[in-house]
């Protein structure tokens, strides 16, 4: 299928100035050619198949983490069982030190089912790593996390944070969706998932076009670029984003973290409105919806101009700019509200 997806834009030799005031501006994903080839960690794992195994052990301060296994039947792809009345996978805790014996020996057979650790705080099991291998571009407080497994597939879904991840070892294929086909990805259910994260239901390798013909047109959209040890990608917010695992031996550390231009105060999940909207008016008439959603644009996302523009700054509340004292009250009513 990834035939018919244009390929992401890509950069060379990208330093923090053009990071910041080039790519990310953009909000276009964008592939970093060799961004962090100079690591220690992607270095060794050079060394041959299972090498990865070898140095993370050295850094591994034995704290078990989080880890998921798919049976081979699923062909790696993390999803729901045959009536989406659960997962696919079983969760289970061990070392990165543990798992790396158990994928080497999973690398000896002929169909081994699918193990990943997804996305494990580096600073809590593997300290010394951070110090090898870091990304002066961003901030020091945004801390890395790890990805480590073998053949795996994480269908399209969303964050809500920018991201950049960087391919240590093993191959990873990308296949990017602007926020706007939302519609033609037939996402799941949003209260329960098997990312954290809404997902694509449809199965991008064996696409059911009889099932999800809206589908065709996601496709037309679609960025592809397979990532080699050493380069990166920036994933901007809430791009949906499918990730394929190639080989026996995968890792990839990221970063996520949110834009807050001029916000004195850090929000909640944006997913919190949208559950909170659906609560109370998804059941109302159509014209009722229509009239919401006329209020809803003019007070959040028509740009062309301030809805508050016509009162005094002192008297705008919450329509104002929000301190954390008022946001915090404001979300005390909100508490209240949906109390009673």
């Amino acid at each position: 299928m990834n035939n018919q997806a244009k390929p992401i834009d890509e950069w060379q030799q990208v330093d923090s100035r053009t990071l910041a005031e080039e790519i990310i501006p953009r909000y276009r994903p964008a592939v970093l050619r060799g961004y962090v080839a100079h690591w220690p960690s992607v270095q060794a794992a050079q060394s041959g198949p299972g090498a990865i195994c070898d140095y993370l052990r050295r850094h591994d301060n034995g704290t078990a983490v989080d880890a998921i296994s798919v049976p081979a039947e699923f062909h790696g792809r993390l999803f729901y069982n045959h009536d989406m009345s659960a997962f696919n996978f079983a969760k289970g805790s061990a070392s990165i030190a543990r798992i790396g014996e158990e994928l080497r020996r999973h690398a000896t057979q002929k169909a081994p089912p699918s193990l990943a650790v997804q996305s494990a705080l580096i600073a809590d099991c593997l300290p010394g790593f951070l110090n090898e291998n870091y990304l002066p571009a961003l901030n020091p407080t945004i801390q890395p996390r790890i990805w480590f497994g073998n053949r795996f597939v994480v269908p399209a879904h969303v964050d809500e944070s920018n991201n950049i991840a960087c391919v240590v070892s093993g191959r990873r294929e990308f296949t990017l969706f602007p926020p706007e086909q939302v519609a033609n990805l037939y996402i799941g259910p949003l209260d329960f998932t098997p990312t954290g994260l809404p997902i694509s239901t449809v199965d991008h390798s064996r696409p059911d076009f009889d099932r999800f013909p809206r589908y065709r047109e996601a496709m037309a959209h679609a960025l592809s670029a397979t990532l080699e040890p050493g380069d990166a990608i920036y994933i901007p917010t809430l791009w949906w984003h499918r990730v394929e695992s190639l080989d026996d031996y995968n890792t990839l550390v990221n970063y996520w973290w949110k834009e807050l231009p001029g916000a004195t105060y850090a929000p909640g999940s944006m997913f919190y409105p949208l559950y909170h909207a659906l609560l109370n008016i998804k059941a109302l008439p159509i014209a009722h919806r229509q009239a919401w959603g006329a209020m809803f644009n003019y007070y959040l996302f028509d740009a062309t101009e301030d809805p508050a523009a016509h009162i005094p700054p002192q008297a705008r509340g919450i329509l104002g700019t929000l301190s954390e004292e008022r946001a915090r009250k404001v979300k005390e009513l909100l508490a209240s509200l949906l109390r009673s």
